[in-house]
């Protein structure tokens, strides 16, 4: 497909600048690609199935840092088959030294956004989705900031909106895939299992320097 990519976007740890006291070392964006309308359709349907295998109501929200472990990789596995693509930033905030985005959480968080959706190749006319139920100041300034920057010479994003990620299967994809691939910027002894499962729809994961 040529141009009109869907785009599903959420991030893991903060981007606060904090440490020591409530602000996480690393930072992850995640994108979840689908150059295929249809593969996005099966995607969905994959992960309302395993909700109502499961007896779930059809608004149970999946997310990494809630659900049980051994359920993240059931579903990863069951919608890693399908067609679409993972491409992710991983940050080390401590090697930022810009003062702005050390002092603007929305500045930081606007300049990641920016840099993983620069770096998925073929861009055009894409429908960005972010999650934002939060409403939060950054995630609203991340989408006129890329706006501005990237779609200056050539429409790389045709829409860029926020979505309640309770009511967006793909949302709640995303999350995992930024739970998985911060969960392995953390050392944790089981991140190589999330990531591993993942492997066959990861173009990138970007360790940021």
């Amino acid at each position: 497909m040529t141009g009109g990519q869907l785009v599903f976007l959420d991030d893991s740890g903060d981007p606060g600048f904090k440490f020591g006291r409530s602000s996480s070392r690393h930072f992850v964006v995640a994108c979840v690609v689908f150059d295929q309308k249809a593969a996005a359709g099966q995607v969905a349907a994959a992960m309302r199935a395993f909700r109502e295998e499961r007896g779930w109501h059809a608004a149970y929200e999946f997310k990494f840092n809630k659900l049980e472990k051994g359920i993240v990789k059931e579903l990863l596995r069951r919608v890693a088959p399908f067609d679409y693509r993972i491409r992710a930033v991983l940050v080390d905030k401590t090697l930022i030294r810009s003062d702005e985005m050390r002092s603007k959480a929305e500045s930081f968080y606007s300049f990641v956004i920016a840099q993983v959706l620069d770096r998925i190749p073929g861009l055009r006319e894409a429908d960005v989705r972010l999650d934002g139920q939060a409403g939060s100041r950054q995630r609203r300034a991340a989408g006129a900031y890329y706006r501005r920057r990237l779609n200056a010479e050539t429409k790389r994003v045709a829409r860029f909106r926020f979505v309640d990620s309770r009511a967006d299967n793909l949302i709640q994809l995303a999350d995992l895939a930024a739970g998985s691939i911060f969960r392995q910027a953390q050392d944790k002894t089981d991140a190589a299992d999330y990531v591993g499962i993942l492997s066959p729809r990861i173009d990138e994961i970007w360790d940021f320097k």
